[in-house]
């Protein structure tokens, strides 16, 4: 029983059959399968008279009766004839009931009415587009089930108000990083499964290659934390390794130390700094190796940005290492101390480099990966930030140098790009004191300086929290989402392997019970063998 309401219909909210989306990347319509009316239509249609050249069929009420979803809409031709590119625009130039089924689901001759097995919440919007022209997102749907509705009804996204398209957009943004994500997982699963199928002949189908397993379980060690023990152990002794590198990075700062290397001597603590370095850059290169081993594309491990950071990390002490063997042994004759002093440079920056092991902890920390994606997806926000801060500062540094050099007691502006550095200090209210202004006109400009970068750091740092929310949650969520789907998968191959050895295992009874039959056929011949003996020989 259908329920029928007015032109514009209300908030009532109705059941509705399933039906499935396609990505956003390529959206198809489905063809769909025609219903009841339209077979009772070709079975009981009377003959009629040929038309007119001209007349269309329904549309002798001068409205369409639009069913979508059990809901009944009456709309007047004369609202479609202004949008004749729209799905329902399209059922004004169908002069016979089979163009008008290449466009709606079901099709009742006798009452002149369309039926469309669609989502009539969504249908209650674009109704109102076609009324009123406002096209909004609906609260209680999905933004990209609603894009496909749109699609259907052929209503372009243009349409919708800007507020509605830029939310739209933005979940296209986040279904396709999913999509990107689940697709690199679904590959890297793809091609685990095909190093499992190819297997050497020779080996069982209940058994796995030696290299497949232990490159399996390589992977959920130097990977996934959470695969278990190994796992932990790993990430637990990166993590530690990369506390001691933090630690002696700043230990062979003190002066004494600094002292001892501008001598050329080395102490018993200098030595003992320089073996947990080699010890930490042993691991993290076995690490970088244990990584780049397990991967399947060596050129996508290579471009990845942590990656980089390995490489960017380990390479210095290795670096070091050569460049201190060719100055003790290669250093030319009368270069002097202007040779040493270039090759003592070259190192200090080369150790410099050794912060960005700090950069690691990311693998294992939620909080930096948040981060990360963070700046990310905020360039924009980031971008409008800098802009905000150049055109004050470039407003905000001739005010104060020309306030200070006419009316200061003390000249501490000397240059407008000298208060560059002023301006920024004080829109940012750090305010390190080293340049004060002393008169009032001065202290007027520091004074609106401090409050118009108070205004205009809090533009955009709302929407970067906004988005840092966003990020934790979604990584939350997706860590989640892989842990439960981790037992899954550990249940699904236990219990693949049980029925194989179940398989087995009734192969093998099977064979014992034949052998057992053909022992007792044997038996049982031997038996009357005997007896046919016996009795010929009485």
């Amino acid at each position: 029983m259908y329920q029928e309401v007015a032109f514009l219909a209300g908030s009532t909210e109705h059941q509705f059959t399933t039906f499935r989306f396609n990505r956003v990347e390529n959206p198809e319509e489905v063809s769909s399968k025609k219903g009841l009316f339209y077979k009772r239509a070709q079975l009981l249609l009377q003959p009629q008279p040929r038309q007119q050249d001209g007349e269309k069929i329904g549309l002798a009420e001068g409205a369409a009766i639009i069913n979508v979803g059990g809901i009944k809409y009456r709309i007047p031709w004369s609202t479609l004839e202004e949008f004749p590119l729209t799905r329902l625009g399209k059922l004004r130039s169908c002069s016979n009931e089979a163009e008008i089924m290449d466009i709606c689901d079901d099709y009742d001759h006798s009452h002149n009415e369309y039926f469309f097995d669609r989502s009539p919440s969504a249908f209650r919007t674009i109704v109102t587009f076609l009324a009123a022209g406002k096209l909004r997102l609906l609260r209680e749907m999905c933004a990209l089930s609603f894009q496909e509705e749109l699609l259907y009804w052929g209503v372009e996204e243009n349409n919708l108000d800007w507020c509605c398209l830029r939310k739209l957009r933005l979940r296209q943004e986040e279904y396709k990083e999913l999509q990107r994500l689940e697709d690199e997982e679904a590959e890297l699963l793809s091609a685990q499964s095909c190093e499992e199928t190819q297997q050497p002949p020779g080996v069982g189908a209940q058994e796995e290659t030696c290299t497949a397993g232990c490159m399996r379980r390589l992977r959920d060690m130097v990977e996934n934390p959470h695969s278990g023990l190994p796992g932990k152990i790993f990430a637990c002794l990166s993590v530690i390794f990369v506390a001691i590198t933090a630690v002696t990075l700043c230990v062979s700062t003190m002066p004494d130390l600094r002292e001892e290397e501008e001598r050329g001597e080395c102490s018993q603590r200098c030595y003992n700094i320089f073996v947990l370095e080699t010890v930490c850059v042993a691991w993290f290169s076995l690490e970088f190796l244990l990584r780049f081993i397990q991967t399947q594309s060596k050129c996508m491990f290579l471009r990845t940005p942590l990656n980089v950071i390995d490489v960017v990390a380990i390479l210095p002490y290795y670096i070091t290492l050569i460049v201190d063997s060719l100055s003790v042994g290669g250093k030319p004759a009368g270069s002097g101390n202007n040779y040493l002093e270039k090759v003592g440079l070259v190192l200090r920056v080369l150790r410099a480099l050794r912060i960005f092991y700090v950069m690691r902890l990311a693998r294992h920390s939620l909080g930096l990966q948040t981060l990360g994606l963070t700046v990310r997806r905020c360039t924009r926000e980031f971008g409008l930030l800098l802009l905000f801060l150049c055109v004050a500062m470039a407003l905000f540094s001739p005010l104060v140098f020309l306030a200070e050099s006419e009316m200061g007691a003390k000249q501490e502006f000397t240059s407008i790009p000298g208060s560059y550095w002023w301006a920024v200090i004080s829109m940012t209210t750090v305010g390190y004191g080293d340049m004060v202004p002393r008169s009032i006109p001065g202290q007027v400009v520091a004074l609106s300086s401090i409050l118009s970068g108070i205004l205009l750091m809090a533009f955009p740092v709302t929407s970067i929290f906004h988005t840092f929310s966003r990020s934790y949650v979604e990584l939350k969520e997706e860590q989640s989402r892989a842990l439960r789907q981790k037992p899954d998968s550990q249940d699904s191959t236990k219990s693949q392997n049980s029925e194989d050895s179940q398989e087995t295992d009734s192969y093998h009874g099977i064979a014992e019970v034949a052998a057992s039959a053909v022992q007792r056929k044997k038996s049982v011949a031997v038996q009357r063998a005997a007896e046919i003996r016996a009795s010929v020989q009485t």
